[in-house]
């Protein structure tokens, strides 16, 4: 694997992770008792983006680093995965 397919794999990785990591962390108006006139109580108390960036990237190399490991020290590939499906 070379560095460009690399990177492309986790870049895909992290930004799949960004999302399911916004979540994580999050205090709504409502739960922080200070909800700004104009918006909803539901809306974020503050910006979180720096906490929930770090954490996915620290999950995500994780996650890369797994993937590495399996492709590369174990050698394990697509064709490794069995059949789900009945067999014609």
């Amino acid at each position: 694997m070379n560095w460009v397919s690399a990177f492309a794999v986790y870049f895909i990785i992290w930004w799949t992770v960004l999302f399911a990591m916004l979540p994580f962390g999050l205090r709504t108006q409502d739960e922080e008792d200070d909800v700004t006139l104009g918006t909803t109580s539901s809306a974020p108390s503050g910006s979180h983006m720096r906490k929930a960036i770090i954490r996915t990237t620290v999950v995500s190399l994780l996650i890369y680093g797994a993937f590495y490991v399996a492709t590369s020290v174990f050698g394990w590939s697509f064709d490794d995965i069995p059949r789900i499906g009945p067999g014609t």
